[in-house]
């Protein structure tokens, strides 16, 4: 009996043992005793060598996964298949992550570089006093033109693509609020309006340029412009740069009454297991240096207002890309609207599309 007693007590032991291990383990994770850093971004939209010299520098590994739309990474962080430390979702997404309590709040304090970020880009509606987000990259929607088939003064206008001279000869992103915003802006209604007679004019007014469209079109829009297969492409100042950078004759344009600007900010999802390494990463890409090399690389403008000095003077003067102030405040959010909104936005765009072919 009394080895029996031993036995079970020697067990206990064991268990107690195994158990403190396995918490102290745990624990070790949670603090970022691991050296894997698991980041969670869309396709080459970090240059690389960033992501060495990271390695190189702390000593983490990074394993890099990318999506190509919010929808799909708000998907696979809702599933939690994968622990990502670091995800990279625009204004809207944050807002409804924010709502859902997918993220965990940044402690501010332990980024000694965001003090480099321009306040204009912080405090944002979407995220106020950036409790949860910290700014990576920002753009615009735009007019990219060919100079070989328009002049700037022809297309300086989001009115003026209804014009017969531009028949069959715009590119449209495939994106409802993106085509949608479009015609708002063009009856001077804002851009996440929910009021149906507002939607149902916009509708109308997009199905009015159908004649000029050649195509509604995605990623293969690239390819097209700097082909010279249209005249116009109504598209994202990050998209438009590098067809700019393939071919001379093309441009973008952000016209002054108005249009989206976008964000894409960098979150710390609630089930991050290496919360060290994702502020290290965090601190690491707001030092201007390698704010400035990331937005080089990228073609994309930069929140970092101190990286500004390390890229070329003919980026940061471009007024396409850092539009002046005067236009910047015409410039309008997307807002995470509710999903029977949204659905509106969708159906009055299949229509649309529908009605083209």
């Amino acid at each position: 009996m009394k080895k029996l007693l031993s036995f079970a007590i020697g067990i206990l032991l064991l268990c107690g043992a195994l158990f403190g291990c396995n918490k102290l383990l745990n624990q070790k994770a949670n603090d970022g005793g691991n050296k894997t850093l698991t980041i969670y971004n869309w396709g080459d939209y970090i240059d690389p060598q960033l992501i060495t010299k990271f390695e190189h520098e702390t000593g983490y590994h990074v394993d890099y996964e990318t999506f190509d739309s919010n929808e799909a990474m708000l998907t696979k962080i809702r599933q939690g298949g994968t622990h990502y430390d670091i995800a990279v979702p625009s204004e809207y997404t944050i807002q409804r992550m924010k709502k859902e309590h997918l993220l965990e709040p940044i402690d501010h304090r332990k980024l000694p570089n965001l003090k480099y970020i321009d306040p204009q880009f912080l405090n944002l509606s979407f995220d106020r006093h950036n409790r949860y987000s910290i700014p990576y990259f920002w753009g615009t929607l735009g007019i990219v033109y060919n100079d070989q088939k328009v002049s700037r003064k022809d297309v300086s206008h989001w009115r003026q693509l209804w014009s017969p001279k531009l028949k069959n000869n715009i590119m449209m992103i495939d994106s409802a609020r993106d085509a949608m915003a479009v015609a708002l802006i063009t009856q001077h209604h804002s851009v996440n309006t929910t009021n149906a007679k507002e939607l149902r004019e916009a509708a109308d007014k997009l199905d009015q340029l159908t004649p000029n469209i050649k195509a509604v079109i995605a990623d293969e829009m690239k390819m097209y412009m700097e082909q010279n297969e249209a005249a116009v492409g109504i598209t994202y100042s990050g998209e438009a740069s590098e067809m700019i950078d393939a071919n001379s004759h093309l441009h973008y344009i952000v016209p002054s009454e108005g249009s989206n600007i976008w964000f894409d900010n960098m979150v710390i999802p609630k089930t991050a297991k290496n919360k060290k390494a994702a502020y290290a990463f965090l601190n690491f890409m707001l030092d201007p240096k390698n704010a400035a090399q990331n937005a080089e690389y990228i073609g994309y403008a930069t929140p970092n207002k101190a990286a500004k000095k390390y890229l070329p003077k003919s980026v940061t003067s471009n007024q396409a890309f850092y539009p002046p102030k005067q236009t910047m405040k015409h410039l309008q959010v997307y807002h995470d609207l509710p999903l029977k909104d949204i659905g509106t936005y969708n159906d009055l765009f299949l229509e649309f599309k529908m009605f083209k072919k």
